[in-house]
């Protein structure tokens, strides 16, 4: 069986490989096998993961058919793996391998293929850090986590405007939601690799919300004013959720680290 810990390891085996100038085409190959690993940790999917990998196919639908361009990444890469495998150079590196050739069967498998290229797509749009869930209190979350038959884990939640873990250990069913930094470092990344650029500016919070709600297809992000303060207009389209994020939130994290 394979375990989240071992696509953990294949996560650092595509670092490595990539750090070896592959040529163009495993390039991509391997950038597909990254995120594919990210979407099966992003989406809280490790008990499911690793009973497919222990079940096989019997427990899931029959692999994808079709001829969409995601469906074809994923065969392609497949083969890939599979040569690979028989390659004399990456003699003692298969374990590795077999993780990343189940991850991509279990996206097969389990016909998740268009919600992996939606979460590709998301991220590559450098949008908030991707969520499985919104709630406007803790305790609605804790009431969610704890009726909850089978919870995402690892995965976050956005409660409020703060994201937090989801934690779930099968074996004891310990459940919990500790918060985390990871807005604070997207924001702070975001404002490095993308200066902000106000869009429109607003004299109240209430005004802003009313524009983001308004707007018909709104993008991942935007910088907005909001009475001379700096905010990010967000959007989880996963979540069909609109939220304000002020760069304040980074600024006073920063300060109390």
């Amino acid at each position: 069986m394979t375990t989240l810990s071992e696509l953990v390891n294949a996560h650092a085996w595509i670092g490595t490989r990539w750090s070896h100038s592959p040529s163009p085409e495993e390039a991509l190959i391997l950038k597909w096998a990254q995120s594919t690993l990210d979407f099966i940790f992003a989406t809280g999917q490790r008990d499911r993961f690793e009973d497919f990998s222990y079940h096989g196919t019997e427990a899931v639908e029959p692999p994808l058919q079709g001829s969409s361009d995601v469906s074809e990444r994923l065969r392609s890469a497949e083969r890939f793996f599979e040569r690979l495998l028989h390659q004399p150079a990456i003699a003692g590196e298969d374990a590795p391998i077999q993780a990343i050739l189940q991850a991509l069967r279990f996206i097969a498998a389990t016909r998740q293929d268009e919600a992996l290229d939606a979460y590709v797509k998301y991220v590559e749009s450098r949008a908030p850090p991707f969520a499985v869930a919104h709630f406007e209190t803790l305790a609605e979350a804790e009431a969610w986590l704890h009726s909850h038959p089978h919870p995402p884990d690892p995965a976050r939640v956005l409660i409020g405007n703060a994201f937090h873990d989801v934690v779930h250990e099968r074996e004891t069913n310990i459940r919990r939601l500790p918060r985390n930094r990871d807005l604070h470092d997207y924001l702070a990344e975001l404002t490095r690799v993308e200066p902000p650029a106000v869009t429109v500016s607003f004299g109240t919070r209430e005004e802003a919300t009313s524009w983001l709600w308004a707007q018909p297809a709104p993008t991942t992000h935007a910088w907005v004013s909001i009475a001379g303060e700096l905010y990010l207009a967000a959007y989880h389209p996963n979540l069909g959720h609109r939220a304000l994020y002020p760069l304040s939130m980074a600024e006073a994290s920063d300060a109390s680290a």
